[in-house]
C-alpha cells in the first residue's frame, strides 16, 4: 500500500525537493503541497494523507497551531503528523506532542532517515530525534511533581496489565519493538499486540503519547543528568 503524503512548508524550493525524494520511492506519494499552516489544514481535509510533514515556522498559521487542528479533527484520525524543523527546543517538541504530533525531527537529517521516518510515522510508530528526545526529558524534569504536589495518575494506567507496564516502560526507555522482542524472548507480533492494547486503555492514537503518559505516570523516571 502507497504511503500518501502532504508537505506543508513555506519554502517552494525545499518542498520541490522532498517533493521529489518522496516520489522516487514505489511505496511513497506525494498529493499535495501548503505554503502554511491553514492550507496545510485545508489540504488534509481534502486529501486526508497518510502523513503530514510540516515545518513550524510558517507564514500567518503556523506548522504547531496547524497540527494541534489537524489532530483535533475527528475525521483526520487516520493522519499523522511528522514535525520537520531547525528549531528543536523544549517548548516545540512538548507543544508539538500535546497537539498530537507522532514524529520530531530536525531538518539536518540524511534523506535515508527521513523516508524512514515517514514510514515508521505511517506505522503508527513514534518518532523523535535525539534533540527532540532531550527536549522532551527537559520538559518532564522541569516539571517534576513534588510531595505537595503528587503525579495525578492517567485513567487506564490502573487496567494495563504487568506485560503490558514492562513493554510501555521499555518503550519509554527508547527501545523499539524489535529491541523489546528481543529482550524480553518474545516476537514482534506479539510485543506489537501488547502496545497496542496499551495504546488502547490509555486511549492514545500512538507511541508517542504513550511514552509521554509513561512518564507523566511515572513509570519511567526521567535522568537528571540529561540536561
Amino acid at each position: 500500500m502507497t504511503i500518501r503524503v502532504l508537505l506543508a512548508d513555506d519554502q517552494a524550493l525545499l518542498r520541490g525537493t522532498f517533493r521529489m525524494l518522496i516520489d522516487s520511492c514505489d511505496d511513497l506519494e506525494v498529493v499535495a503541497e501548503a505554503a502554511d499552516g491553514a492550507q496545510a489544514v485545508e489540504l488534509a481535509r481534502i486529501h486526508h494523507p497518510d502523513v503530514i510533514v510540516m515545518d513550524v515556522r510558517m507564514p500567518g498559521t503556523d506548522g504547531l497551531s496547524a497540527t494541534e487542528t489537524i489532530c483535533a479533527d475527528p475525521d483526520l484520525t487516520d493522519t499523522r503528523v511528522l514535525i520537520l524543523t531547525t528549531f528543536e527546543n523544549d517548548e516545540h517538541v512538548a507543544r508539538a506532542l500535546r497537539a498530537g504530533a507522532s514524529g520530531f525531527l530536525g531538518k539536518y537529517v540524511t534523506t535515508d532517515a527521513l523516508l524512514e521516518a515517514i514510514r515508521v510515522v505511517a506505522a503508527g510508530e513514534s518518532l523523535l530525534s535525539p534533540g527532540a528526545t532531550k527536549a522532551l526529558i527537559n520538559q518532564f524534569l522541569a516539571a517534576a511533581p513534588t510531595a505537595a504536589a503528587p503525579r495525578p495518575r492517567t485513567p487506564g494506567i490502573a487496567e494495563l496489565t504487568d506485560r503490558e507496564r514492562e513493554i510501555v516502560t521499555m518503550a519509554a526507555d527508547g527501545m523499539s519493538n524489535d529491541d523489546i522482542a528481543r529482550v524480553l524472548h518474545l516476537s514482534v507480533l506479539t510485543v506489537r499486540t501488547h502496545v497496542q492494547r496499551a495504546m488502547a486503555k490509555l486511549n492514545v492514537r500512538d507511541r508517542a503519547h504513550m511514552v509521554v503518559l509513561a512518564y507523566k505516570n511515572g513509570l519511567v523516571t526521567p535522568d537528571p543528568g540529561v540536561g
